[in-house]
């Protein structure tokens, strides 16, 4: 292995920051999806402190508008932790693909720019790899531009949230799905990494035909993240 490619866990501040700035972007469209979750919100009749408390502690914006779906005066605890673990599985996968570089950081570190994990960030950190490249100033990084622009979004949604009432209709619900196919087709390539996708993708399908809704997202997140956990990546594979 070479010197850079043993370095490529390192985190410095310019790293994080040039992957702020590379996520500021997708991170604008961000804000009409914390805008539409802050509009849903007090329509629940949640105060505007808990809401934005929810998004700057969870930062989860899937997980979040399922969890007002489940809201009301008696909160049905087990169902909700259920359909939240759903939604979230993916990160089992991310987690499975980025430990070859996670493993060489200290606990606290590792964790710590995990928090912040997401489809968007995960998937330009996976690129930069594939590259040969640092990728933890662009998970790190990224992760704050997202996580901010999402906090933003929330606070205006809660004052303005009325000039956007329906993003879907305006074509923004695939602006995520695009920029992540995108970067799955640039990303890294070798058989170990076409191998997961492949039985991540066959399992969620497989799961999606037979098994109850929503069970798919569990069932491909978690046949990704195993096979990925065990095949461990050789210095050589890239």
């Amino acid at each position: 292995m070479s010197d850079v490619e043993a370095n490529l866990h390192v985190i410095t501040r310019q790293d994080v920051w040039a992957g702020f700035k590379q996520l500021v972007p997708i991170s604008l469209f961000v804000i009409v999806f914390g805008l539409a979750f802050g509009l849903a919100a007090t329509q629940t009749g949640l105060d505007d402190a808990t809401i934005v408390a929810m998004s700057t502690l969870v930062f989860a914006g899937a997980s979040q508008f399922a969890a007002l779906e489940l809201w009301g005066t008696q909160v049905p605890v087990v169902p909700l932790i259920v359909t939240v673990f759903a939604i979230n599985a993916r990160h089992l996968l991310m987690g499975a693909t980025l430990y070859p570089w996670l493993r060489q950081l200290p606990p606290a570190k590792r964790y710590g720019v995990m928090v912040v994990a997401s489809d968007a960030n995960w998937a330009m950190a996976m690129q930069a790899f594939g590259r040969g490249k640092p990728g933890m100033g662009l998970l790190l990084g990224g992760g704050l531009a997202l996580w901010s622009f999402w906090i933003v979004g929330t606070w205006l949604g809660l004052y303005f949230g009325n000039a956007i009432q329906d993003p879907v209709s305006l074509g923004l619900d695939m602006v995520m799905g695009c920029f992540l196919l995108a970067m799955v087709v640039g990303g890294q390539k070798n058989p170990r990494m076409l191998v997961i996708w492949v039985v991540a993708a066959g399992s969620s399908l497989l799961a999606h035909w037979y098994l109850p809704a929503n069970s798919h997202v569990v069932v491909g997140a978690l046949a990704g993240g195993v096979l990925g956990a065990l095949w461990m990546e050789k210095p050589n594979e890239h």
